[in-house]
């Protein structure tokens, strides 16, 4: 846990402007400064939604479409959104947390046996108020219980897929679409 305490530790807000659009950066920078202000539940869902934007703005894009032009709305963070923004080549397995050595194989799950990749459930979970995932269970199970610092290892983890996303992705869109 040592490690990723570090996370926090060295803010370096500034890779995420890298991404070269406040439309898409903004979400990692207010995600990450409320992290460090112990703030985990806006801070995880601001890191959510940072990711999700940058896929569908980045599709969007690829696409040809002009920032004039609406993005989808039904194109939520999703299995099937990771697939088709690995078909346009974008750098999918940088949003594999790690130890998750079946990133591949559960995006290639369907419906009626789809197995959510982690940053999916991670989003389905909290986007939906589900944090059974996160209780407190260390006093037994007749105290049971939730508070937003259960989020916290969550919330390193998480951090530290989206610097490793931002930098990628940043990488890409520049070799791609040229910013």
């Amino acid at each position: 846990m040592s490690d990723m305490v570090s996370v926090f530790d060295q803010p370096n807000d500034g890779l995420f402007f890298a991404l070269r659009g406040s439309e898409m950066h903004w979400f990692f920078v207010q995600g990450a400064q409320a992290l460090r202000k112990e703030l985990y539940i806006p801070g995880v869902l601001s890191l959510i939604n940072g990711i999700e934007a940058t896929l569908r703005i980045t599709i969007h894009q690829l696409a040809g479409k002009s920032f004039n032009e609406d993005v989808s709305d039904y194109k939520l963070l999703s299995n099937s959104l990771i697939n088709k923004a690995g078909d346009k080549g974008m750098p999918i397995l940088a949003l594999a947390f790690p130890g998750e050595s079946d990133f591949s194989a559960n995006l290639a799950t369907t419906k009626p046996n789809r197995v959510d990749v982690k940053i999916v459930a991670l989003r389905n979970d909290l986007c939906h108020g589900n944090v059974t995932p996160f209780l407190n269970r260390e006093l037994g199970e007749d105290l049971i219980f939730f508070t937003p610092e259960c989020l916290r290892e969550t919330s390193q983890i998480l951090l530290s897929v989206s610097k490793q996303w931002v930098e990628e992705l940043s990488r890409f869109r520049l070799a791609t679409l040229g910013y």
